[in-house]
């Protein structure tokens, strides 16, 4: 048990680092039809929902995965899968096997659950406030 214990910051690094990649993945499709293409049709450029939801999902997806913002960022997009399954597919049937939400629901507990226990390691933000207070400013333009 105390290994698995050390070994905890390293597994949520792990899983935040999977679960933003693959979210990131899903916006990356339906906004530029690469790696499969969309799962229905292309939304239209700022369509509601579903252009709106692929932004998230790249954006959101993209922060959580390099642990930038890892809390806001995870609970927004778990916010969206929820949206996504109550207003998509919970119409269709009570359960995720029966209409189809079986990702959606996924996504959101592993975001909020992301949310709840912070971005473990291999985060980047961490290096970040590093270089901040050790008094290194970003060179500006002249």
């Amino acid at each position: 048990m105390e290994a698995l214990e050390k070994s905890r910051e390293y597994a949520i690094g792990l899983f935040r680092i999977v679960v933003g990649l693959l979210f990131a993945s899903h916006g990356a499709a339906t906004l530029f039809d690469v790696l499969g293409g969309p799962h229905g049709a292309k939304p239209d450029f700022a369509a509601w929902p579903g252009w709106w939801a692929a932004v998230i999902q790249l954006l959101g997806g993209t922060l959580v995965l390099c642990g930038l913002g890892t809390r806001a960022a995870a609970l927004l997009c778990s916010g969206s899968m929820a949206y996504a399954y109550f207003v998509v597919h919970q119409p269709d049937a009570l359960f995720p096997l029966e209409n189809g939400g079986e990702t959606a629901v996924m996504f959101c507990w592993s975001f909020l659950l992301i949310a709840v226990l912070g971005p473990g390691r291999w985060a980047l933000a961490p290096l970040l406030r590093f270089r901040r207070r050790a008094g290194t400013r970003p060179i500006a333009p002249a």
